[in-house]
């Protein structure tokens, strides 16, 4: 009965205006990955999960580790970095750093962010890998990274020069993008910051390339990324509302191009899909059943307030199956997560929702447990013997 209570709130969801389903996006990127972060849903997926050249965008995985160094104590963030020789022979984009220089983290961390310097990624890196160099940092980039469950990537640097095996996916830079906004909230507006001219240095260089931050959608991050090889790409996030959209695209033939593809990205995400709350935590979704407990059932719930992301324009089909591997065996507490509600929205990507107990359910005594084993010997072999009874000794 409560599935079925939930099929009708999900369907009455839908019904919120008329008209066809949500227009899907078709972009013209080689691979995209769109995420809506606030209901954890995913808009987009477009060969995710192939490792390709990333570009500077894997610049993002120097700077988070850099900010995790920072929270750990590891390093200071007004504390001064030389710059090794090999650090500043690199070309492409640049903070245009000498081994004269003892530039800040701070500092360097805005000639990454805003500037994409290839040198200052590599002055980080040296400062962090445990032999001081930046190859050394490179395989500490591809450990956490697999920590942090991007199994689709691969560095050999710290900036994405292109090298054999410096590899991301989309759906991984889509990950560390998340990552790196909600493990470090503090030091997320240096991405939205759209000039850096450090010490007066080429002035022609100070500007931010991420072509969102000027339109007023909502654009506050994250990193641009371009070589021969991997073409134009942009890791973006924005936010309108209580919403935020995380997306990431690559492999686009020019900068408009790709400044176009991102403007329509957010503008689609926020415009065809809307949150609306699927139920309350506590409110009981179904019933799972319990082998050898006190009760029989248990309750399933949401732990928190769950929201649903739904296409604005939909009179299309929804499914809502709860999954568990049954029955549950007790003892069980209240909030073990022990099932799965799987939503099958038509048009969107398949959306899994973990359910917890709603109350503790002890083991059942000796009575309870023969009780029980007879009532699967009779289900079993049939009648023939009085199972049951002999179990109760009556």
């Amino acid at each position: 009965m409560y599935l079925s209570l939930l099929r009708a709130s999900l369907l009455a969801l839908l019904v919120c205006a008329t008209g066809s389903f949500a227009q899907t996006f078709d972009t013209r990127a080689e691979a995209a990955y769109v995420f809506d972060q606030t209901t954890g849903t995913v808009l987009l997926a477009k060969n995710e999960d192939t490792p390709l050249p990333p570009a500077s965008m894997s610049k993002l995985m120097t700077i988070y580790m850099t900010f995790e160094a920072i929270a750990e104590g590891h390093l200071l963030i007004d504390e001064l970095l030389s710059v090794s020789s090999d650090a500043a022979a690199y070309a492409g984009s640049s903070m245009f750093l000498d081994t004269t220089d003892r530039v800040s983290v701070e500092d360097l961390l805005r000639g990454v962010i805003v500037l994409s310097g290839n040198d200052a990624s590599a002055v980080l890196a040296e400062a962090l890998s445990p032999d001081g160099t930046e190859a050394g940092f490179a395989r500490m980039m591809t450990t956490r990274a697999q920590q942090m469950g991007m199994m689709n990537s691969s560095f050999a640097n710290s900036n994405g020069w292109p090298a054999a095996g410096h590899r991301m996916s989309m759906e991984d830079l889509g990950i560390l993008a998340n990552r790196i906004i909600t493990d470090y909230p503090t030091f997320y507006p240096l991405f939205a910051e759209t000039e850096f001219a450090f010490d007066g240095r080429v002035p022609s260089n100070s500007r931010n390339r991420n072509p969102l931050l000027r339109l007023g959608i909502g654009a506050d991050g994250l990193k641009t990324g371009h070589t021969e090889e991997a073409g134009y790409g942009l890791v973006g996030s924005a936010k309108q509302g209580d919403r935020r959209v995380i997306f990431v695209i690559t492999g686009l033939e020019t900068q408009e191009q790709r400044a176009e593809e991102a403007e329509k990205l957010v503008n689609w995400a926020f415009r065809q899909f809307a949150e609306k709350e699927l139920a309350r935590a506590g409110t009981r979704i179904a019933n799972a059943d319990i082998w050898m407990g006190q009760s029989p059932t248990v309750g399933l719930t949401f732990a928190q307030d769950t929201s649903l992301l739904v296409p604005i324009l939909n009179q299309g089909d929804v499914t809502a199956e709860v999954v568990y591997q049954g029955p549950i065996e007790a003892p069980v507490a209240k909030g073990d997560e022990l099932a799965e509600l799987v939503i099958n929205l038509e048009g969107l990507p398949e959306k899994r929702l973990p359910l917890v107990a709603e109350t503790d359910v002890a083991r059942g005594g000796f009575t309870t447990r023969m009780r029980t084993a007879a009532l699967v010997l009779w289900e079993k072999f049939g009648p023939g013997t009085d199972a049951v009874d002999a179990a109760e000794g009556t």
